[in-house]
C-alpha cells in the first residue's frame, strides 16, 4: 500500500511542459562535470526539508522521492524522480533552505550540485539553462497552487495583518498553505497543537515548528530564510535600492555582465508594478502578462546571473560623505558599494480622508491581485483612478464582483490607455463616473460605506460598498536620501541634462564632466524608473532606464571618468 498522500498529480502528459524532464545522455555527461557523485539507499534521507543551502541532485541510477514532511500524517508524496530527472526548484537559485525532503525509494546514485555548481552550469551551458530553469519555474507554480511549502498561515479574511502577511508571502513567490479560520471548522485542533488561541492570530507557522503570533514581514523573511546566503558586508560593484521593473532589470543586466550586484528591496520584487493583474501592451507580450509573472520571472535572471536580492529590508539613508557609498538598513547595519541605482519607485497617494487608515487593509486595498479579489468576489466595489494602474484593475475586478464604480477625478481619456477606457466603458457591471471623488468613509472594524460626490453638481451619493481600490497619483519613495540628491519639488530625484548649473554647484559636483544621462546630482549615483523626476511612468520605459543604467555604471567604474570611489 502506497503510505503517501498525493498532492499533484504524478504523471505529466505533455512532455514538454512537464515539469520533471529526462536529460538525454549527452546531458547528464555535461552536467558530471558540475557535481558531485552521491550514493543513496532506501529510505535514506538524501536532503532533509530546511537544509541551508538546498542542493541540486540529478539521479544517475535508482529512485528518489521527493516529499513535505512538515507533520504531515500520511507526508505528501509531491513526486518519484528516476534516471535522468532532477531535484529543485527556484530557491537554488537564491541559496534559500530546502523546502522539501528528498529520500531514497530504490537504492542508487545521484549527482549533487551546490548553488554555486549550478549557476556555473547553467551560465556556461544553454542548452541545459533551459531545461533547468523552465522546470524551476514550472515546479515553484505547482507549489504555490498546491500550497506544497515550508509555511502554514492561519488567519481570517477580515484582518489587514492576515492580507499583509499574504500580500508578503505571494508577492516574494513562496509556497504557502492558508488556513481561513472563518470558513475552516477544524483549526482549532491546529491551534491547540501549537498552544495558540483563536485570538491570536494571525499565525504563521515556519517549517513545521517556530510559531509566529502577528509576525513582522522581517520575521518572515528571517524564519523562512530569505536572506541567509548574503554577505551585506561585501563590498559590492553595485548596489540597487528597489526590485521594481527598472531595479530587476538594472541587476539582470549588471550580473550578467559581471559585476558583483546586490539589490536591496523592501517588501518584494515588482514594486507597484508587480500588484498589477495584466499588463497587456508591454512589448513582447500580446496576451499579456501579470505584473506578478514578469516580477517573479525577471527575479529568477538577477538570481541565474549570480545576482543577490535582499527581501525585507529598508534603504533608510544614504551615507554620501563617505567613500565607497554606504547605504543604511532599518536594522542599523550599513551596505557599501562603488556605485549606486536608485529604484525606489513611487507609491500611490493616500486619499486624504478621515478613517483612511483604519481601513488599510480592511477594506481599502492598494494593490488588485488574486488576494484582493477573493475578499470582495460577489460584492460591490469602487476603485479609484484614471492612469493604466486603475484601469487595469478594473478590467480584473469586473467579472468578479456585482457592481464595479470607477471613480475619476478628471477626463479618463487624457491618462489611460484607450483599450482599457474601452472595456471599462463595454462592462455590463461597471459604473464609470467622472468627475467624481470619495468624500467619506464608513464602517466598524471593516470598511462598510462610501460617499462620493460629483465635482460639478454637488451632489453626493452614499453607497454600501465594503471594498475600495486607491490608485490615484503618485508619491515618490526618496525621503531616505535627504540632502545626497538633487530632488526637483515634488521630490522626484533629478538627473542628467535636468539638472541646472547652479544645482550642481550646490551639491559641489566634483568632476569636469557633467552627470550623465542618468546620473544624479553624485558621481556614480543613478535614478532610473518612476523615481526619476521627467520619467515616463510606464513598465516597459522603467525597464528600458534600468538597462540603459548599467552601460553609464560601467563608465563610472572605469577611473578614467574620475568618480572618485570607483
Amino acid at each position: 500500500m502506497d503510505p503517501f498522500t498525493h498532492a499533484v498529480p504524478l504523471d505529466r502528459a505533455n512532455p514538454v511542459d512537464t515539469p520533471f524532464p529526462i536529460l538525454t545522455a549527452a546531458q547528464l555527461a555535461r552536467v558530471r562535470a558540475h557535481g558531485t557523485p552521491q550514493s543513496f539507499g532506501v529510505a535514506e534521507v538524501i536532503v532533509p526539508e530546511g537544509q541551508a543551502p538546498a542542493r541540486c541532485l540529478v539521479v544517475t541510477s535508482g529512485r528518489i522521492e521527493v516529499v513535505q514532511p512538515a507533520g504531515a500524517a500520511p507526508p505528501v508524496l509531491i513526486a518519484r524522480l528516476g534516471p535522468g530527472q532532477f531535484t529543485g526548484e527556484t530557491t537554488l537559485l537564491s541559496g534559500r533552505r530546502a523546502l522539501v525532503q528528498i529520500q531514497g525509494a530504490e537504492p542508487g546514485e545521484v549527482f549533487s550540485l551546490t548553488r554555486d555548481q549550478l549557476l556555473a552550469l547553467v551560465q556556461t551551458d544553454a542548452e541545459l539553462s533551459d531545461v533547468f530553469m523552465r522546470a524551476f519555474l514550472l515546479r515553484r507554480v505547482e507549489l504555490i497552487a498546491y500550497g506544497l511549502g515550508d509555511a502554514v498561515l492561519i488567519g481570517s479574511g477580515r484582518s489587514a495583518d492576515t492580507l499583509r502577511l499574504q500580500e508578503f508571502l505571494g508577492r516574494n513567490g513562496h509556497p504557502y498553505a492558508h488556513i481561513d479560520v472563518d470558513q475552516t471548522s477544524e483549526v482549532q485542533e491546529l491551534l491547540d497543537r501549537f498552544k495558540v488561541n483563536s485570538h491570536d492570530v494571525p499565525v504563521l507557522i515556519c517549517r513545521g515548528t517556530t510559531v509566529f503570533r502577528n509576525p513582522s514581514n522581517e520575521e518572515v523573511a528571517t524564519c523562512l530564510g530569505f536572506n541567509d546566503e548574503i554577505d551585506i558586508d561585501r563590498l559590492r560593484d553595485l548596489v540597487v535600492v528597489g526590485a521594481g521593473p527598472a531595479g530587476l532589470a538594472a541587476a539582470v543586466y549588471a550580473a550578467s555582465e559581471g559585476l558583483d550586484v546586490l539589490v536591496v528591496e523592501s517588501f518584494a520584487a515588482g514594486g507597484q508594478a508587480g500588484s498589477s493583474s495584466k499588463i497587456e501592451n508591454y512589448l513582447g507580450f500580446p496576451a499579456g502578462i501579470s505584473g506578478q509573472d514578469l516580477a517573479e520571472r525577471a527575479y529568477s535572471q538577477v538570481q541565474k546571473f549570480g545576482g543577490e536580492i535582499l527581501i525585507a529590508e529598508k534603504g533608510v539613508r544614504l551615507d554620501c560623505n563617505v567613500l565607497p557609498y554606504a547605504l543604511g538598513l532599518a536594522d542599523g547595519r550599513r551596505v557599501q558599494a562603488r556605485t549606486l541605482v536608485i529604484a525606489t519607485g513611487a507609491s500611490y497617494r493616500r486619499l486624504g480622508l478621515e478613517n483612511l487608515a483604519r481601513f488599510e487593509g480592511a477594506g481599502i486595498y492598494y494593490a488588485a491581485t488574486a488576494i484582493e479579489a477573493r475578499a470582495c468576489r460577489g460584492e460591490d466595489a469602487v476603485v479609484v483612478g484614471g492612469g493604466n494602474s486603475a484601469g487595469q484593475a478594473a478590467v480584473f475586478l469586473a467579472p468578479l464582483v456585482r457592481r464595479l464604480y470607477v471613480l475619476v477625478r478628471s477626463d479618463p481619456a487624457q491618462t489611460m490607455s484607450r483599450y482599457l477606457l474601452r472595456r471599462i466603458e463595454q462592462s455590463p457591471n461597471t459604473v464609470l463616473l467622472t468627475q467624481t471623488e470619495v468624500v467619506k468613509l464608513e464602517g466598524s472594524e471593516h470598511l462598510e460605506r462610501i460617499s462620493w460626490r460629483n465635482r460639478d453638481t454637488g451632489v453626493t451619493e452614499v453607497n454600501d460598498v465594503r471594498h475600495l481600490f486607491s490608485m490615484t497619483g503618485a508619491v515618490p519613495a526618496t525621503d531616505w536620501v535627504g540632502s545626497c540628491v538633487t530632488r526637483d519639488a515634488k521630490g522626484f530625484i533629478k538627473t542628467g541634462p535636468d539638472l541646472s548649473e547652479a544645482e550642481l554647484r550646490a551639491s559641489a559636483w566634483p568632476l569636469t564632466r557633467p552627470p550623465h544621462l542618468l546620473e544624479t546630482s553624485m558621481p556614480g549615483v543613478f535614478a532610473v524608473g518612476d523615481v526619476r523626476s521627467g520619467s515616463l511612468k510606464r513598465v516597459a520605459a522603467a525597464v528600458g532606464e534600468g538597462s540603459a543604467a548599467i552601460a553609464l555604471v560601467h563608465r563610472a567604474l572605469d577611473k578614467r571618468e574620475g568618480v572618485p570611489n570607483a
